[in-house]
């Protein structure tokens, strides 16, 4: 499989054949919608056992109780989307040992998240308006970081801090400064989506993947791991160039795989402008066909290299990290999982009737093996480094 990127990069398309002039009408043009059916797309490669927390009930009877509480949906058919996202599951598949006590709220972030984005981050007015996205964000980042009680207009800004104070309550002061640093970047990630929006700008793919390292809420995910299991990895691990590399790209497999899941939500909602698929489209003049090859191999690549390092560096590693690393790869695997099964992608229901019946599928198509085997780095350069001789 050749990545988007190389070259040649199309050396089977000889000038004045039919598919090189459909690639040239596709890299003149927007892309059209991708609309290739689940079907058609490649299934996934994932060699992780599947784990959950055996008491994932109660954690989503506990969140449920807290969303009510705090009252950020503002109707019923918020409330329902939210709800539709499955949350407590979701973090179930992260941290299957992790302590109820903590897990709980692991996953009243994950529902704030899902709130949040729907009304701020991909819909909304702040949706278009980076400085006015910037502003709340801002607000949103101060009231998380602010200890004691305090009082907040903006009930987005009342939730985070509550979670902020629980954290407090029941974590470290280094795993609460973790998971604000990670949160601070994955509004900033968002930023940077909605300055994109604003503009009609399509990034390429070696922008668009840093882009979604950080929007698409994978490091404040992974961070609560610590908080959830009661764990703190010492510094000169966790700050280790392999373990950097190793969050990273469990970061951003699920990031892709999450482009995938969420396509038909998207389209419907008119917000797929920004995902791997257009992308490819655009910047290599791919059909859809071809993009979905490209963006599943680059997927398997990072995947594959995140299963050889984790490998080389679980020998040597604390039991903190051991748990650590062991919940990445839960979160890649229970991401897929989760992700085929969830009302938020599923159902095509409007923002603002809340999600409808959903069917999903009878079995996950799973794939013996990766569809890219190479062992060298895709020729993306803000990646690269993960593929170096780490240090840890």
């Amino acid at each position: 499989m050749t990545l988007p990127g190389t070259s040649p990069r199309h050396p089977a398309d000889p000038p004045g054949t039919a598919r090189a002039e459909e690639r040239q009408h596709f890299a003149r043009s927007e892309p059209p919608p991708f609309e290739l059916p689940p079907s058609e797309l490649p299934p996934f490669y994932c060699p992780i056992e599947p784990a959950i927390h055996p008491e994932v009930d109660e954690v989503e009877r506990r969140s449920v109780d807290w969303i009510d509480r705090l009252g950020f949906c503002r109707t019923p058919a918020e409330r329902a989307w939210v709800l539709g996202s499955n949350s407590a599951e979701f973090y179930a598949r992260f941290a299957p040992e992790a302590d109820v006590e903590r897990l709980w709220l692991a996953a009243c972030w994950v529902y704030w998240g899902f709130a949040i984005d729907d009304a701020r981050c991909d819909e909304g007015t702040l949706s278009t308006d980076p400085a006015a996205f910037s502003t709340m964000a801002g607000r949103v980042q101060r009231a998380l970081e602010i200890p004691g009680p305090r009082r907040f207009d903006d009930p987005y800004a009342a939730a985070i801090h509550d979670l902020g104070e629980r954290f407090r309550a029941c974590a470290t002061p280094v795993q609460v400064r973790r998971f604000q640093q990670a949160h601070r970047a994955w509004l900033a990630g968002v930023q940077w989506q909605v300055g994109n929006r604003s503009r009609g700008h399509m990034p390429a793919l070696d922008d668009y993947v840093t882009m979604r390292l950080h929007s698409a809420g994978g490091e404040p995910t992974y961070a609560m791991l610590e908080i959830a299991n009661g764990a703190e990895v010492p510094a000169r691990e966790m700050d280790s160039p392999a373990v950097c590399a190793l969050t990273e790209m469990a970061i951003l497999v699920a990031a892709l795989d999450n482009d995938r899941h969420s396509l038909a939500k998207e389209a419907g909602r008119h917000q797929a402008e920004q995902n791997i698929f257009a992308v490819l489209m655009r910047q290599d003049g791919t059909p859809p066909a071809r993009a979905a090859q490209d963006a599943v191999a680059l997927r398997d690549r990072v995947l594959r290299r995140f299963l050889d390092l984790r490998e080389r560096v679980l020998p040597r590693a604390s039991g903190e990290l051991r748990r650590y690393l062991t919940d990445l790869g839960h979160g890649i695997r229970g991401n897929i999982e989760w992700g085929l099964r969830v009302p938020r992608y599923l159902s095509l229901g409007s923002a603002t009737a809340g999600p409808g019946e959903v069917t999903p599928p009878e079995r996950i198509p799973w794939a013996e093996h990766p569809l890219d085997t190479s062992d060298e780095p895709p020729p993306l350069p803000s990646l690269t480094w993960w593929w170096d001789d780490l240090a840890f």
